[in-house]
């Protein structure tokens, strides 16, 4: 079994904020794998269900993001998974927006949601970082990470999480390169190149508009 941890805030005034980007990540994979109903056990909401032939539990911790730690604690000792089994989303300040990386132990850079996991079972747990963009002074982290998203970045929000869950078997398999480059894919698709066909139909339709 693995223990995939959305962080975020309880309660609907924190559900659109930026904090909570790793609960939407963590809705959207319940939702795509036809996960269980969330219940409330280890002082959070848990469902669980299969990814590509493996056992998945997932939490959303209601301890709110600075006692989080707490939550997926509970959940670890009560399955007596090890710090390998665990995979953290969360929000990342130091990524821009729709941004995305992953990355095994290290420091918490700040994130309180990561300090408390850190003090609870240690720092060798793989975390999905997605980027939600930095207000550019330190003292302005908190507030920008407690507001909603803008409508103008709704839009590449729901590509993430929504890269996120598609793509989450080759994160699985321990493929993280080719995880973060087909969400990437997701964030932003290639644009379609045109043969030369199309190319000389395509300048044809432009030239006319010019006649028009």
């Amino acid at each position: 079994m693995l223990l995939v941890v959305g962080l975020g805030n309880p309660g609907a005034k924190y559900a659109n904020n930026r904090h909570n980007i790793g609960f939407m990540a963590v809705d959207e994979i319940v939702r795509r794998y036809s996960f269980s109903k969330f219940r409330a056990k280890f002082q959070g909401e848990v469902a669980e269900g299969n990814v590509d032939g493996e056992r998945i539990l997932a939490l959303k911790p209601k301890t709110y993001m600075n006692e989080s730690g707490r939550s997926v604690h509970d959940a670890m000792v009560f399955y007596k998974l090890s710090p390998e089994d665990l995979i953290v989303i969360h929000d990342e300040i130091d990524l821009i927006g729709g941004k995305i990386r992953v990355k095994r132990g290290g420091g918490h850079a700040g994130h309180n949601g990561l300090r408390s996991i850190h003090a609870r079972i240690g720092i060798n747990y793989a975390r999905i970082r997605l980027g939600v963009g930095h207000p550019g002074d330190k003292a302005r982290v908190a507030g920008h990470v407690l507001k909603d998203f803008a409508k103008s970045e709704r839009d590449w929000v729901e590509r993430v999480v929504c890269g996120v869950a598609e793509h989450l078997p080759l994160l699985l398999s321990d493929d993280n390169s080719a995880f973060m480059s087909k969400v990437a894919s997701v964030v932003n698709p290639p644009r379609r190149k045109l043969h030369r066909p199309q190319l000389l139909e395509h300048d044809a339709r432009q030239q006319g508009k010019k006649e028009d």
